[in-house]
């Protein structure tokens, strides 16, 4: 007998509030666990960017017990057909998902997809899952079910790449594990700097001037590249400086900066959660001593400090740039999952 959960569907955005005490909890006894699913970085991004969106977020219990959580919001393209979507959005979250307290898991995906096609369900022409990760069993629940309705149209497709590094136990040990052109360029980067500079690197520690390290980690940020110029705009500004205060209050912010002979040459905006050390975006002066390579000396410190702090995973987050694999990244996947129904397939 399949377990019955209790759906309440909630429109307005005072549910980040309402969740508060419950929303990590919930995360941290699901496979969904990540930092972009927390409620701090739902509740920011919604800040940010949710104006012109309908929220459409499905709380699910049993009994008193909060067992999941589906996240969605209400987009409508120019087809005017409804499109259910994930808070998070595309470019700013890495890992999205439904949240289902493990032991649950079942229950949530029937009662989420009983919410989606039942008698009273939601408005929607497609379900569009973005940065699904290919381990999540969000893919094969919700797949198994639109296809044994018969009633939708089915596709699970690579989004992006995310090149993580399973961490050992010593720096020595890691650099081992580079192929021997790398290693030799990590450690004569490093001498090289070391010997031709004043080298310091840090992370923003201070709660009074978080504000303005997080404006030198933008400043670094739009330098470094024009299409990074073009990403940090104001509203991508806003979330950073948000989203840094939250990460920061909560322990989990390592924003990094390296200097080289007092000046900021190179910045990486980080996060430690729950035993992996996850590089979200960085920046470097492309003009402030070239041959220094900041950018590769700064990384390598922080992955050395991810070993030396025990974390497991040193993950490069979406993007496939070449480096991430020097480095020892390995491939892993995320998907979008669209489920469209029948004669809608032009949403």
């Amino acid at each position: 007998m399949k377990k019955k959960l209790s759906t309440e569907v909630h429109r307005d955005e005072g549910v980040f509030l309402r969740l508060q005490e419950e929303w990590n909890p919930l995360l941290l006894r699901s496979a969904a666990n990540t930092i972009f699913l927390t409620r701090e970085w739902q509740k920011t991004w919604w800040d940010c960017f949710g104006e012109g969106l309908q929220l459409c977020l499905l709380e699910l219990r049993d009994e008193d017990d909060l067992v999941g959580l589906a996240p969605f919001y209400t987009l409508e393209p120019a087809s005017g057909r409804r499109v259910l979507q994930l808070i998070g959005g595309i470019e700013v979250s890495d890992y999205l998902d439904l949240i289902a307290a493990s032991d649950s898991a079942e229950a949530v995906y029937s009662t989420v997809w009983e919410s989606l096609t039942g008698e009273h369900a939601l408005a929607w022409d497609a379900l569009d899952l973005r940065n699904i990760p290919a381990a999540s069993p969000t893919l094969e629940r919700l797949t198994a079910l639109a296809e044994e309705s018969g009633a939708f149209e089915v596709t699970d497709s690579v989004e992006e790449v995310c090149p993580v590094i399973h961490l050992p136990a010593t720096w020595d040990q890691y650099l081992a594990s580079l192929s021997k052109k790398q290693r030799h360029e990590v450690r004569r980067k490093l001498r090289k700097a070391n010997r031709e500079a004043e080298i310091r690197w840090y992370y923003a520690g201070d709660a009074g001037s978080l504000d303005d390290e997080v404006e030198d980690f933008i400043s670094l940020h739009m330098r470094s590249a024009v299409e990074k110029e073009a990403f940090m705009d104001e509203k991508m500004q806003e979330f950073f400086h948000r989203m840094a205060r939250a990460a920061f209050d909560r322990g989990w912010l390592r924003l990094a900066f390296l200097l080289i002979n007092g000046a900021k040459a190179a910045a990486m905006f980080c996060i430690e959660y729950e035993g992996a050390f996850l590089v979200y975006n960085s920046g470097y002066d492309p003009q402030l001593h070239p041959s220094l390579s900041s950018g590769i000396v700064l990384l390598s410190y922080c992955i050395q400090d991810a070993i030396d702090k025990e974390h497991k995973v040193f993950d490069f987050l979406r993007g496939e740039e070449e480096y991430k694999y020097r480095f020892g990244g390995v491939r892993t996947e995320v998907r979008n999952l669209r489920i469209v129904r029948r004669g809608s397939k032009n949403v």
